[in-house]
């Protein structure tokens, strides 16, 4: 278990997290999200005791993780893949982590097998591809077999299959009872991975739900209806008490019963061209939530002879995404 209680970091007159409360459970996997510039490195790297805090605290199985006598055996962590002598092979690499906690030799091989690095166990880490260094960073994280694993964005350059077995294997470690905290700019990802996701924005938290509980918070379903009697239609649902909008000439019906709402339409006379009924992503949900408390934000240039949307228009876009 991971417990935050006030946890704040300032750099100067910048405050990087401020005053975090949280517990990471164990038995499920936990998603870490936020935009660029959230605080989630930070609240990382004190949680692993590489940045002390400012005020607050951070325990990792009730105490701080600098106090642990064998730092692998409780918590593993994937922070920088590429935090690896390049001039070492991976084997060589494990054997000394394996060697500085204690953990029999055998156990390398073990865990070469488990992250499909058998193979080229005796190449140089510096001649290993992004997705090959992943790997070699999730083998350092579970070499000591910890009851808790951090990973910052574990499928980094990993193909398709490598972004599947990621997946499979956090949700078997939680599976198994650890702690399982991830953090990925991937939604597609975390919406498959993550039991429950803690959102920050800004070094604050904005959620701290379920994923059942967070996407019917801030991604609500709708009913998508084309038709060309979009007066009478709209009539009708509104006399029904439905929200009703019009997006660039179709209806969004603030329901998720597709079939009632054709009964309806089909009592009232109105012809119906599509009856769609649409669940928001996690993505939008995401951006939903923190609109707000991006740092960060790309210009956008209009095309040529094009003139650029009015603000209406970009908060169609936006709701269509």
């Amino acid at each position: 278990m991971i417990r935050a209680r006030e946890l704040t970091k300032r750099y100067g007159d910048k405050t990087a997290v401020d005053g975090l409360d949280f517990t990471v459970e164990p038995g499920m996997v936990t998603g870490f999200l936020g935009p660029n510039g959230a605080g989630k490195s930070t609240t990382m790297r004190m949680i692993l005791g590489l940045d002390r805090p400012t005020s607050g605290t951070v325990t990792v199985n009730g105490h701080p993780y600098a106090e642990s006598v064998a730092p692998l055996r409780e918590v593993g962590a994937l922070l920088e893949a590429s935090a690896v002598h390049p001039g070492r092979t991976a084997r060589a690499h494990l054997r000394w982590l394996a060697a500085s906690n204690r953990i029999p030799a055998a156990r390398v091989d073990e865990i070469l097998e488990q992250v499909g690095l058998t193979d080229v166990a005796g190449k140089r880490a510096g001649k290993f591809s992004l997705g090959m260094r992943q790997r070699l960073g999730i083998a350092s994280a579970l070499i000591g077999d910890p009851p808790i694993v951090i990973l910052d964005e574990p499928v980094n350059g990993l193909d398709s299959e490598g972004i599947r077995w990621v997946r499979r294997l956090c949700r078997e470690l939680a599976a198994e009872g650890r702690t399982v905290f991830v953090s990925s700019h991937l939604m597609s990802e975390m919406a498959l991975m993550a039991d429950h996701l803690l959102v920050i924005g800004q070094g604050r938290i904005l959620a701290d739900d379920s994923m059942t509980d967070f996407m019917s918070g801030h991604a609500p379903s709708y009913v998508r209806l084309q038709t060309r009697d979009r007066v009478q239609a709209r009539a009708a649902l509104t006399a029904a008490g439905l929200d009703v909008v019009d997006v660039d000439g179709e209806l969004r019906v603030s329901s998720r019963d597709a079939a009632a709402i054709g009964d309806l339409l089909f009592d009232a006379e109105v012809r119906v061209h599509e009856l769609t009924a649409v669940q928001s992503s996690l993505e939008d949900a995401f951006m939903t939530l923190t609109a707000d408390t991006v740092e960060y934000r790309a210009g956008t240039t209009a095309a040529p002879n094009r003139p650029e949307p009015s603000e209406p228009a970009l908060a169609r876009e936006g709701a269509l995404r």
